[in-house]
């Protein structure tokens, strides 16, 4: 992990439903020492908690708003992301760049279909809902744009298993070095990005 006088970026990523925001609270505070944690779908319940899909645009704008002050302030902080976009691959580079030292975190789902679920789970809970054509492509996404765009800029990353909690890890690399825990888990995700291992 990085040193006390280093800066750090967490980012928490996975599909829909894996429950990267409930990651984020038990890890963040308590294990990385890391009190910032910007979430758009955080600030989206605050700007209307009876419909925050409806402020997600506005949220999505203060989240990136956050973030460019926290980089100016060399703040350590976390975030989430499905990894769906490519956008976070040039701001991580550009905190490399700074001197931040880049984590990842990703909790992955072995079906779309768990997903699904997870999120249809959450709003019978009085959770906010992701549209299911949304969920299914940032699926895929997610997991090929982190083997192929995000992996390169990495310093250090784990992949978890999220199908339990706690989730299990499946593989791990930090400062080019990488560790196997979970062999299945990890041949599965191999089939679906086969640039995972390069």
């Amino acid at each position: 992990m990085s040193s006390p006088l280093q800066s750090t970026v967490y980012v928490i990523a996975g599909p829909n439903g894996a429950g990267k925001t409930t990651f984020a609270r038990r890890y963040l505070p308590y294990f990385a020492g890391c009190q910032e944690f910007v979430n758009a779908d955080l600030i989206a319940a605050g700007l209307s908690p009876f419909n925050p899909e409806s402020q997600s645009v506005a949220a999505g704008r203060l989240m990136l708003n956050r973030i460019e002050t926290l980089i100016r302030t060399r703040t350590s902080f976390g975030f989430e992301t499905t990894l769906a976009g490519r956008g976070h691959a040039n701001r991580l580079r550009t905190m490399k760049k700074l001197g931040y030292r880049v984590s990842l975190f990703f909790i992955w789902l072995p079906s779309v279909e768990l997903a699904v679920a997870r999120v249809a789970t959450r709003v019978r809970e009085g959770g906010h809902n992701i549209p299911e054509p949304h969920i299914r492509r940032r699926y895929q996404l997610g997991i090929n744009n982190f083997a192929s765009l995000y992996k390169p800029v990495l310093d250090e990353w784990i992949i978890y298993d999220g199908s339990s909690r706690p989730g299990e890890i499946i593989v791990g690399e930090q400062d080019n070095v990488r560790r196997v825990y979970d062999d299945a888990r990890f041949a599965e995700l191999k089939q679906l990005s086969p640039e995972l291992m390069r």
